[in-house]
């Protein structure tokens, strides 16, 4: 699995990546930092630390869900991995090395979450930034509410479309 991370023309994986950033801070790429790599990469979705310690017990590892949580910083400082959401009481995290950036819609119903890009959102978040003179150097977008299955399920009536608005900007007026 050869990804981006590019140091002198060398284009290294998720492992030779998180190895060279511990040894730039002199820390040590142990057995256990090892097998939560590996765990994390075969995740293809949104995960907290529970479903990293799952993965390792489908793995036959030992590794203690302390030493999942005292690794995840370290995933973040790297690049590796990103806190992307905090949904139903959980920190939800995602990988983001060699993925292109994008936004999430999260149903607070059933927990799916939506991945979206979207040009004009990027757009005004860049126009906004030069209005105020602001360097950005990351952005989350967020958006909770309900899916269309849960929506349907829950009997909730979508208020988003443009005509109720429209209806509802004359009638206030």
């Amino acid at each position: 699995m050869i990804l981006n991370y590019i140091r002198g023309n060398v284009l290294l994986s998720y492992k030779e990546r998180f190895k060279y950033f511990l040894k730039e801070r002199n820390l040590k790429y142990t057995p256990e930092r090892k097998e939560i790599i590996e765990a994390i990469v075969k995740l293809q979705k949104h995960f907290d630390a529970e479903d990293i310690y799952k993965q390792l017990r489908k793995q036959k590892s030992n590794v203690s869900l302390a030493t999942i949580y005292r690794t995840i910083p370290l995933l973040i400082d790297s690049g590796l991995i990103i806190e992307t959401l905090h949904c139903r009481d959980k920190v939800l995290y995602e990988r983001i090395y060699n993925k292109k950036h994008h936004d999430h819609l999260v149903c607070i119903n059933c927990g799916k979450i939506i991945e979206f890009y979207n040009g004009e959102v990027e757009k005004l978040q860049d126009e906004i930034c030069r209005k105020y003179q602001f360097v950005a150097t990351e952005h989350r977008l967020g958006i909770k509410g309900y899916c269309k299955e849960c929506q349907d399920k829950l009997n909730i009536k979508n208020n988003n479309s443009k005509e109720k608005n429209k209806r509802d900007i004359k009638h206030d007026s």
